[in-house]
């Protein structure tokens, strides 16, 4: 291939920087021009490219969120839309692309991979809800961010023998909640996977441990388990005589400075999706199994499901009493 482009889309994910400046400087040293799409499919369609060189990614590793911006579009969504994406790449001589994003950005690739145009995934994600994959870029960062942001509500909580519940993203994902709950020691989490009853799953599991003389909680709620964490700080309150909070965390987990691991895996995974394009390889997911980087047909990562580990969640329950 002679010119590919790159383009990062749905939920922004710290390392997202890290991967596009792999793919431009692997494509660059490999003889190949280089398009950065700017906001995703959108830009796909509309002809918004800027062509990037080796100082176009310059000092970007380090940065969150992406320099390309993201969108979700819905014209692309559509035949139509679609149409118009493939005229553009065809009018830029783009013969590849590479697709920053989650599962949605990988069906638009798939669309583009069957009409044509060969693409490659990168899994960019914080909920590492991708099946193909042990781990997505950005999950690890957004861990840290959750620990460090637990830990801080547990200096007050500790203070004032609080319960903090605290909801955290994941959407229909439970892997935020399970691993940031086992790093800050929660008294119980509640994760979409598993079935809860607030009763036993929390009330009584906090009356177990405030007889051990406990006096603060840490409640974590993945966001996906459509629990009103308001009203379930006011539950625990009524049924326990603690005084609770609720926190979302929100969109601060998206941000911040890319963890080494994030780094290195997205580097690794720009590098490799590069590879394959130069091999006229497409319709491809690039996914990190174990210590290895590997890649999936598109059709078959799509189909696969990934399960939540449940030994880990009877870990954490039994360690944090």
């Amino acid at each position: 291939m002679k010119t590919i482009a790159v383009l990062t889309s749905g939920g922004d994910a710290p390392g997202m920087n890290a991967a596009v400046r792999a793919v431009v400087r692997t494509a660059c040293e490999n003889g190949i021009k280089v398009y950065g799409v700017i906001r995703g499919y959108n830009g796909l369609i509309n002809g918004d490219f800027i062509e990037m060189d080796l100082r176009s990614v310059s000092d970007i590793i380090n940065r969150g969120g992406t320099i390309l911006y993201s969108a979700r579009s819905v014209e692309f969504a559509t035949e139509e839309g679609m149409r118009k994406a493939i005229r553009t790449c065809q009018e830029y001589g783009i013969e590849g692309v590479v697709v920053i994003g989650g599962d949605g950005s990988f069906r638009g690739a798939r669309d583009l991979s069957e009409r044509g145009i060969p693409c490659v995934g990168i899994p960019g994600t914080i909920d590492n809800d991708i099946a193909c994959c042990d781990y997505t870029i950005g999950y690890d960062t957004c861990l840290n961010t959750i620990m460090e942001m637990v830990d801080r509500l547990r200096d007050t909580a500790e203070s004032h023998d609080r319960c903090s519940v605290i909801e955290v993203m994941g959407r229909r994902a439970g892997y935020l909640a399970l691993n940031a709950g086992i790093a800050c020691g929660a008294t119980s989490i509640l994760i979409p996977e598993v079935p809860f009853d607030i009763q036993k799953h929390v009330i009584e599991r906090m009356k177990k441990t405030q007889r051990t003389d406990k006096k603060h909680f840490i409640i974590i709620v993945a966001e996906g388990c459509d629990v009103d964490c308001e009203a379930l700080a006011k539950e625990i309150q009524a049924k326990t005589g603690v005084e609770s909070r609720c926190t979302v965390l929100g969109h601060v987990q998206r941000g911040g400075y890319p963890t080494v691991r994030d780094r290195v895996m997205a580097t690794r995974m720009g590098n490799y999706a590069v590879k394959l394009l130069m091999k006229d390889t497409g319709n491809r997911v690039v996914a990190a199994q174990k210590e290895d980087v590997v890649d999936y047909d598109i059709f078959e990562a799509l189909n696969m499901k990934k399960n939540i580990d449940l030994d880990l969640y009877n870990v954490a329950h039994e360690v944090s009493i």
